[in-house]
């Protein structure tokens, strides 16, 4: 029995595997803010997902910056009282396994690249936005190597005072406090879908540039149905793009909440 998790703000995904290639149904959990309430009920969910059945590796998303031995959750925007706490070691001396921790983005980008709308692709670029934006490159099946990760939603977008990220023009949290409501609430035909994503095109456009990806997979709460058009990214793209001869392809993510458990089937490989 392996385990697969992502650990989200708001919520935290457990779910059972035997073969690495799919998992058992999920059991989704509101995320405590507490770290100390976080890691029982991690502990007890896994024993529980268990049963009877040693546990031989758990793979784990999480939404901040790791340490680079992968064993501590330096810090976290979404879950900032779990920054500084040594998860990896803490669940292996509770759980008595081995514990691979990656960002909560590397491990839905790696699953969309093993599992997912970039699977055949040797260079995959996963871009997500949502509350934030971030991304993350694999190569040939595995998370490329960073000293402490990577952060592309905070590439300035703008090189005179105020300087300006690319999360900050995009991003869920950005377009929530311009209009004081969700983003889904300003409806599918608001103009402003298609002035994010001429935006979006500038910020992917240096992402490319840097990574030089064969595909590159949008995921993310703000490219859903009432969101940014992955077509209209591509258009602006194709308008900016000058360095290089092909612009590579441009396509929507396909396994929806559960990239990170997928993606955690591709790390215990």
């Amino acid at each position: 029995m392996h385990i697969v998790s992502d650990i989200g703000g708001t919520k935290m995904r457990l779910a059972g595997t035997h073969d690495l290639n799919s998992f058992d149904t999920p059991i989704f959990l509101a995320t405590p803010k507490a770290y100390d309430e976080g890691f029982a009920l991690f502990v007890e969910t896994a024993k529980q997902i268990a049963g009877n059945e040693s546990i031989e590796s758990i793979a784990i998303g999480v939404p901040g910056v790791l340490a680079p031995d992968k064993r501590t959750l330096l810090q976290s925007q979404n879950l900032p009282q779990w920054g500084g706490h040594t998860f990896a070691d803490d669940l292996e001396r509770a759980l008595g396994t081995k514990i691979f921790l990656e960002n909560d983005t590397a491990l839905v980008g790696l699953g969309e690249a093993v599992f997912g709308a970039g699977k055949g692709s040797a260079i995959v670029a996963y871009v997500t936005v949502s509350t934030g934006v971030n991304g993350i490159r694999i190569i040939d099946g595995v998370i490329d190597r960073a000293a402490l990760g990577f952060e592309i939603g905070g590439q300035y977008l703008s090189a005179t005072a105020p300087l300006v990220t690319l999360e900050e023009l995009i991003s869920g949290s950005a377009i929530e406090k311009r209009y004081g409501m969700h983003p889904r609430d300003l409806g599918k035909e608001s103009p402003l879908w298609e002035e994010l994503a001429q935006v979006a095109a500038i910020g992917i456009h240096n992402t490319i540039l840097h990574w030089s990806p064969n595909i590159v997979v949008f995921g993310g709460s703000m490219f859903n149905e009432i969101g940014i058009p992955v077509d209209s990214v591509y258009r602006h793209l194709s308008d900016v793009m000058k360095k290089i001869p092909q612009i590579p392809n441009i396509v929507h993510s396909s396994l929806h909440d559960e990239g990170g458990l997928y993606g955690g089937l591709a790390r215990l490989r």
